[in-house]
């Protein structure tokens, strides 16, 4: 949908960031920063374990490369 000048609303500098960098911030801790209760992991650790699992990697096998495995995630 592409935007119109009725679309445009003059705002406060201040007041935008303000709101929206709470809202930014929340979301952060929220989603990325906390451990999840359930296994003690943040969402980059648990992608990363399961690129791992995907590639075979395992206490047995060949070693690689961390670039490998993150580039994979």
């Amino acid at each position: 949908m592409p935007d119109t000048k009725d679309d445009i609303r003059p705002e406060e500098l201040s007041k935008a960031l303000a709101e929206r960098y709470l809202a930014y911030a929340l979301s952060t801790i929220t989603q990325r920063a906390l451990p999840d209760a359930r296994d003690g992991l943040k969402p980059v650790h648990r992608r990363i374990l399961f690129g791992m699992r995907r590639l075979g990697l395992a206490p047995a096998s060949a070693p690689k490369k961390s670039a490998k495995v993150v580039g994979d995630v």
